[in-house]
């Protein structure tokens, strides 16, 4: 059974709490900065911000987009990334029964926005969030879907195809394809979600990065040379296998089975 509407409206207020500490992390993190002090300031001038300045997605359309200090342009990514947190986090606790696998894929769905933020501007994605992505992944599987068994060889096969296309590139042209940080966070991926969600978001992903790759090439109209963020497409891949994935494999498996 999944939450009622009125639960509904506060896991949304949740989200876009904990939407606008993401922004923190996904600023400070990379820069190896202190997530907790000093508090929020205007990047450009330094003005500490007043606590109407931090309500969620409204500070920044009552702002109109701009510091109240120095008029500075403030980024359209803090109420994205506010309010896309929020709405994911409403749409899996309306798919997700009540239980340890909801508090899991929240989890998950916190790790998979920053990971997607910090890809996207910096091409990383820190040890400091995958690594113990993997272990808690998997505790919660001990409590609730996929199960440890599904959890574990959903780590394994996660980091053992990505590795492995990884090193089958790196012999042929001697230069790297793909990160250890995609291989850790698919690993993370496996681990909450178990091996079939592994092969869904794979899929996505991939599919996803070459239409983006392809576009990207007809508009620049440049060289075939083109390094691609792929934790970003790995976490929006992520997201649609947790939500649909299920639905995806039946309708895909129906092509097979007479």
């Amino acid at each position: 059974m999944s939450l009622e509407p009125p639960l509904l409206v506060l896991v949304g207020v949740l989200g876009l709490a904990i939407g606008s500490f993401l922004n923190v992390v996904i600023h400070r993190l990379p820069r190896g900065q202190s997530l907790l002090t000093p508090p929020s300031t205007c990047p450009s001038c330094g003005t500490r911000l007043r606590a109407i300045d931090n309500v969620p997605v409204l500070s920044w359309i009552a702002l109109r987009g701009r510091c109240h200090a120095c008029r500075a342009p403030i980024s359209a990514q803090y109420p994205l990334v506010e309010g896309v947190t929020a709405a994911i986090f409403v749409l899996v606790a309306w798919l997700t029964p009540v239980g340890p696998g909801l508090v899991a894929h929240l989890v998950l769905v916190v790790l998979l926005v920053v990971l997607f933020g910090i890809d996207w501007h910096h091409q990383i994605l820190p040890n400091v969030l995958t690594l113990p992505g993997i272990v808690i992944g998997f505790l919660f599987s001990l409590l609730g879907p996929p199960g440890w068994k599904a959890s574990l060889m959903g780590a394994a096969l996660g980091a053992g195809i990505l590795y492995g296309i990884a090193a089958v590139y790196f012999a042929v042209r001697r230069e790297e394809g793909l990160g250890m940080g995609d291989v850790k966070m698919l690993a993370m991926i496996g681990a909450f979600l178990g091996w079939k969600a592994v092969l869904v978001t794979l899929i996505l992903a991939s599919f996803s990065g070459a239409l983006v790759g392809v576009g990207l090439i007809a508009a620049s109209r440049g060289g075939m040379r083109l390094a691609l963020p792929f934790g970003t497409f790995l976490s929006v891949g992520a997201l649609a296998a947790m939500l649909v994935g299920e639905p995806l494999v039946t309708w895909y498996a129906g092509f097979f089975v007479p």
